[in-house]
């Protein structure tokens, strides 16, 4: 899949799935490497015409009834597919993505009558045009839904980055629309899940939901509530899927899977993440909690007030150049000399350190399992937390905080203490 998905431009590049339909592991990314390096001379590589490469059935053309395959398996994603959906008004943009395609089909089949379009942005466009940025984690790309939706008075907004592999909310809470971070998406569809398939006595005990090590607790917490294992896995979906089908092969049950970066798979049958199998799970949940008079805000500070405030930041440093890239090792390496004691007052209780394989706790030396990678985690010891790592496809230092409070102001003000102290140390680094 060639595409700069939620980037800049500057940053295309493209995608290679396995046989599973799973983003590429680094081994398997490694073998595709070996075969680049060992082209000395690209316009020596040989070439067919396409006719020729139709017939030996070496590019082929996916129809419509793989649309159609694919819609049926996402429509079955929902809990209660008899809920009466007429009740919710939904504003909905693709910023010129590929969502535009299956979003329309998929609504109308899933019964849902009140969606507008961003008409404008549903037509293909490269250039982005009417978006200040094509990611739904950016408030920007948020702006002529929020239009929309204020004219049609929407109870949900619902935007896809251009490939519609990530999904960002904004929902109308006493007339202001409030975006959610991915972090508070995950809680919200876990809990409504995991609510709904206990009513109907189909969850299973052994159950697992899995993260990334760079994602919230907070849904970690309820999977527990709900007697389900969390596995965490290193930052990118490739891995989650990985895992999915390792899974597979065992008695255990794959129940959810999200990352902080608006990534969500809710059933296995994708490997990667999938705005569409959120967005269904997520309407639904807009829809069922309407009839209750709740809005998914209110149903966010009903699980903040039953498992605790949890309150997450990321901050991209930008560096870039030769200097840049070669600044962000100086600050790993620091940091990786010189750890953290503690962080807003807190000790820090754990240190991990996946490049090295290594956790540090009170009671020893520890590995870590997974593979080897950039990135450094500070677990404070009433369960906040701090992970650094640099971008695998951008000249950034990614900073993630996450604290844990008695209520929303504490949360929020500890969260904003330890992203402070971490960007002044990292500012002491020449």
């Amino acid at each position: 899949m060639i595409t700069a998905s939620h980037n800049p431009p500057i940053y295309n590049g493209y995608k290679i799935y396995d046989e599973h339909g799973c983003q590429l592991v680094p081994e398997l990314a490694d073998e595709v490497i070996q075969q680049v390096n060992a082209v000395d001379d690209i316009f020596s590589i040989a070439i067919e015409a396409e006719a020729t490469l139709r017939e030996k059935g070496m590019i082929v053309s996916i129809g419509a009834e793989v649309d159609r395959a694919y819609i049926d398996q996402v429509k079955n994603i929902q809990l209660n597919p008899n809920l009466l959906k007429q009740n919710i008004t939904i504003a909905f943009s693709p910023l010129h993505g590929t969502a535009s395609t299956i979003a329309p089909t998929l609504f109308q089949v899933c019964g849902y009558k009140n969606v507008y379009f961003v008409e404008h942005q549903m037509i293909p466009d490269p250039n982005f045009t009417s978006v200040a940025s094509p990611n739904p984690e950016e408030k920007e790309a948020f702006h002529d839904v929020i239009e929309l939706g204020q004219k049609v008075s929407a109870d949900l907004l619902v935007v896809t980055d251009p490939d519609a592999d990530r999904v960002g909310l904004a929902v109308k809470h006493h007339g202001e629309y409030v975006m959610l971070n991915g972090n508070q998406t995950a809680a919200i569809l876990l809990y409504y899940l995991l609510t709904q398939l206990r009513i109907q006595n189909r969850l299973p005990k052994n159950g697992v939901v899995i993260n990334t090590i760079v994602s919230s607790d907070l849904a970690q917490v309820i999977a527990k509530d709900f007697g389900l294992k969390t596995e965490s896995t290193l930052t990118g979906f490739k891995f989650i899927g990985h895992r999915i089908e390792d899974l597979a092969k065992t008695d255990q049950a794959f129940i959810f899977g999200y990352e902080e970066s608006y990534g969500y798979l809710v059933q296995d049958f994708v490997r990667d993440k999938d705005a569409f199998q959120a967005i269904v799970l997520a309407c639904e949940a807009a829809s069922y909690f309407k009839h209750f008079d709740k809005t998914l805000v209110d149903v966010l500070h009903e699980i903040y007030e039953k498992y605790g405030y949890y309150h997450e930041s990321l901050v991209n440093l930008v560096l870039e150049g030769k200097a840049g890239q070669e600044r962000i090792q100086r600050i790993m390496e620091s940091l990786r000399q010189h750890p953290f004691k503690e962080l807003s007052s807190v000790p820090v209780s754990v240190t991990e350190d996946y490049l090295i394989g290594q956790r540090v706790d009170e009671e020893g030396i520890t590995p870590i399992t997974l593979p080897t990678s950039n990135v450094l985690k500070y677990v404070l010891k009433d369960g906040s937390w701090v992970a650094l790592r640099p971008s695998g496809t951008e000249p950034k230092l990614k900073i993630y905080v996450s604290a844990i409070g008695p209520n929303h102001e504490t949360s929020l003000e500890k969260c904003e203490t330890i992203k402070k102290q971490v960007l002044d140390r990292i500012a002491t680094v020449a």
